[in-house]
């Protein structure tokens, strides 16, 4: 497995796999990985010859009070994680080689950051958008993985390949849970064991929407309230929001008539924490 540092490095051994042929894989990750990541490495190793990972904690799509310095780091796990998982090269440059000290060009998207975690994190999208695209660029992979969990941030993905013309095909993978039902997350490393016992209120909340829709109710404010009202039940929980919306521009709806994406982001203690299900008759 290489590792490769910097840009000219992981832009050489790509040119190169290309020239002889071969097909690349790419998961881009802020590292801290779980097995939620090992399931999009896994996704990834068949479908192309090589696989390539990247460890970046991105600070452009962190905000000025959120936990770009917190964010948690175990870089040997993860090499060990990526090894094991058939990983063939890691990318793992630091802020520096990524955005030197004259660096000013952004991507931003016009209407799917409008909505759910980009109304309270209104910078979040155009730095994942960027450094995406830079990632891209630099990888020039085939194909790329993303997790589901991450609904928007997949969403944003698609959009910008298909708006900016990148021959990349984007596959999403499936969340992968806790055996109690909690989204595994590098966040969840940030919550106290009274914490983690409160967190499992967003899976839950899923599934008690998932029942009351299939026995009928369809009004998204009554929805919204009875998981608000649940989930306000469980200790060190506070909602962002809970939104039931159009799987594909991510815009509000007022009722449950067909397959709908309920979104929702619980701050449970210092760990702001997401979740999401597409629920309704498809």
């Amino acid at each position: 497995m290489d590792i490769l540092k910097t840009k000219a490095e992981m832009q050489t051994w790509s040119a190169a796999k290309k020239r002889q042929g071969k097909s690349i894989a790419f998961v881009p990750t802020m590292g801290y990985l779980h097995k939620g990541h090992v399931s999009l490495l896994e996704i990834g190793k068949p479908l192309s010859d090589e696989l390539v990972l990247s460890i970046f904690v991105n600070p452009t799509q962190f905000g000025p009070n959120e936990d770009l310095d917190a964010y948690p780091s175990n870089i040997q796990n993860d090499l060990d994680l990526a090894e094991q998982a058939g990983v063939t090269a890691v990318f793992l440059p630091d802020k520096n080689e990524m955005y030197g000290p004259d660096y000013q060009t952004h991507v931003y998207l016009d209407h799917l950051p409008r909505y759910l975690c980009g109304r309270s994190r209104p910078i979040h999208f155009g730095g994942v958008a960027t450094v995406v695209t830079k990632l891209f660029n630099i990888v020039m992979p085939d194909v790329a993985v993303f997790g589901k969990k991450d609904f928007q941030q997949l969403a944003v993905i698609r959009q910008m390949v298909k708006d900016l013309d990148f021959n990349i095909r984007i596959i999403g993978g499936e969340i992968i849970r806790e055996t109690d039902g909690l989204a595994m997350s590098s966040r969840n490393a940030y919550l106290t064991p009274a914490q983690r016992a409160s967190a499992v209120c967003l899976s839950r909340a899923i599934n008690l929407l998932k029942q009351r829709v299939d026995q009928g109710v369809r009004s998204v404010p009554d929805l919204v309230r009875e998981a608000e009202s649940f989930i306000l039940s469980f200790d060190h929980t506070r909602i962002d929001y809970i939104e039931l919306c159009h799987p594909r521009t991510l815009e509000p709806v007022d009722t449950v008539q067909s397959e709908t994406l309920l979104a929702l982001a619980v701050q449970v203690g210092k760990s702001r924490l997401i979740d999401n299900a597409l629920i309704g008759p498809t």
